[in-house]
């Protein structure tokens, strides 16, 4: 497949996006800000104009997005462990939120097989205490749990997953994961639909996008690998996942957030790009290291790491457009591109910050023309 082929072509579509007239003054609680999704899901918010609260671990890579763009001077950042429940109890009780996005968890696939107590304690138990915080603390009207593409039962025969399908879960991440779902679904069931409280769980495709520097994630990879003026390695090249821009992600996610206080808005929905936008990863890698300037050539690793993971994945997110209008701004070579070009800025010494910040407004914008 081409770096021009189908699966990498399209036109810029006009979608539901974030309304400041929701956000404006409203109180947020974000955990995981200190994150890449969360990271940009914290400028957007103070963009938007809500009080928001941040909660999460420091930042354990460096350079990070949280400290390259500052994130830490538009909210209230509290440095803190979600597998703590008093920590938990005093950020709630602290931010007093009417909506709640929960972005925090252990995100890697490779180190939840190699430390899966621990993944599943944040995972789980950290969805747990958050859960039980906020029901001992009335006040919020919407929370919102971000799970993953990977919480179904893939049994990797090719199709797309719908919300309906089962979940499911083959590694330790994948699985606890889906054990977030059913943790969600008990205490909506249980204790906050009777009271009138919101709650779904929003299923996001793979990211790529500006200010990840993640150990064991490809584009980051691929950037290190630019940066050091070597070829990237690949551990499955020909596995294909759903990539979506990180701005098309979080803009979904807000918007969920927005509208789920109908009570006709699944409380489940996928986010990803349209049916024919899942792409190998050999494809992403040579589309990034073009736009980065740089061979498109790469070394395939075989090292028996990738027993457990998936090499087939896709989520259908027509629901979430059919819902909330929720529909992909940027194909997936708009995406490459913008996210090579934030890459190549920092470079050159431009602020990060100011370029996050700039590829916000230009994502808006792109509705507005």
């Amino acid at each position: 497949m081409g770096v021009r082929s189908r699966a990498l072509e399209g036109l810029e579509v006009k979608s539901a996006a974030p309304s400041a007239g929701f956000w404006r003054g409203r109180r947020v609680l974000l955990t995981g800000h200190t994150g890449f999704k969360g990271g940009w899901a914290a400028l957007w918010l103070r963009r938007l104009g809500a009080v928001t609260t941040g909660f999460a671990l420091a930042p354990t890579i460096n350079p990070s997005l949280f400290e390259l763009a500052e994130i830490g001077r538009d909210l209230d950042s509290r440095i803190g462990d979600v597998r703590s429940r008093q920590a938990l109890r005093e950020a709630v009780d602290a931010a007093a939120p009417e909506v709640v996005l929960h972005f925090a968890a252990q995100p890697i696939v490779r180190q939840g097989i190699a430390a899966p107590v621990a993944t599943f304690d944040v995972n789980v138990m950290g969805t747990v205490n958050l859960l039980e915080a906020l029901r001992l603390r009335p006040g919020a009207t919407r929370i919102l749990v971000v799970t993953s593409d990977k919480v179904y039962a893939n049994a990797e025969a090719g199709h797309a997953f719908r919300e309906r399908d089962r979940l499911g879960g083959k590694e330790p991440y994948s699985a606890s994961k889906a054990a977030v779902e059913l943790v969600t679904a008990a205490y909506r069931a249980t204790y906050f639909a009777p009271k009138g409280v919101a709650v779904a769980t929003a299923r996001g495709g793979n990211v790529v996008g500006g200010g990840d520097f993640g150990e064991d994630r490809l584009v980051p990879d691929v950037v290190r690998a630019w940066s050091a003026r070597s070829r990237p390695t690949l551990r499955m090249p020909h596995a294909t996942r759903p990539w979506q821009h990180v701005l098309d992600c979080v803009a979904g996610y807000l918007v969920y957030a927005e509208r789920m206080g109908d009570a006709s808005i699944p409380a489940a929905l996928n986010f990803g790009p349209a049916s024919a936008g899942s792409v190998t990863v050999a494809d992403l890698t040579r589309a990034m290291l073009r736009a980065l300037g740089a061979e498109p050539e790469f070394d395939a690793a075989d090292d028996g790491s990738t027993a457990n993971e998936m090499s087939a994945l896709g989520v259908d997110s027509r629901l979430a457009e059919e819902t909330i209008g929720a529909r992909n701004r940027l194909d997936a070579t708009r995406a490459v591109e913008w996210t090579a070009d934030w890459y190549k800025r920092a470079r050159s010494g431009e602020n990060p910050r100011t370029t996050t910040l700039d590829q916000i407004e230009a994502w808006t914008a792109l509705g507005e023309s």
